[in-house]
Parts: structure tokens; sequence; C-alpha cells
């Protein structure tokens, strides 16, 4: 199963080391590859890798998109989306 889906990075300071790490912390608790791209999709990169994530370097407001492939992949999409939605639980 694959799913996309929009995101829009709403927490303070964007995708910096503290929210990526929680990021693919959750990422890695699923068995699904969670792959995460600007909107423009010119760069995807693999949402369990804190590294990866740091070099989209996202800030507040832009948007992104999620690509979640695999078996669990609709508990997996909801848990990221509600990550994001709470602002990493930073503000």
């Amino acid at each position: 199963m694959e799913i996309k889906r929009a995101v829009l990075v709403e927490n303070r300071y964007g995708l910096h080391a503290r929210a990526s790490t929680r990021l693919a912390q959750l990422a890695k608790e699923f068995q699904s590859a969670i792959l995460i791209s600007s909107v423009e999709g010119d760069e995807e990169v693999d949402a369990k890798s804190i590294l990866a994530v740091l070099t989209l370097g996202v800030a507040k407001g832009q948007e992104l998109t999620l690509r979640v492939v695999g078996e669990d992949a609709e508990v997996a999409m909801t848990a990221i989306v509600e990550l994001f939605q709470r602002r990493f639980d930073e503000d």
C-alpha cells in the first residue's frame, strides 16, 4: 500500500535537530518506508534518517509531501501527520 499526503511544518524552528530526531524515532517504529520531500519534489529522503531529514533544510511554513509505502502505511501516516499537527510537541 502507498499513501501520499501534504503536511505543513508549523513548529517554530522547522525540522531542526530535535524535531528531526523525533520524526526519525517515530518513523523507525513502523515497517513501512516513510519518505519526505518538498512539495516541488526535488529530493525525497528517508524519514528514518535524522541526517537525511536535516539535509532538506525545512523551515517553518514550508509544505512537505509524505509518502508511506508498506503494510502498516495507514497507521504510520496517521502517526507522522499527528506529530506534525502537534508541532513536534515543542510549542
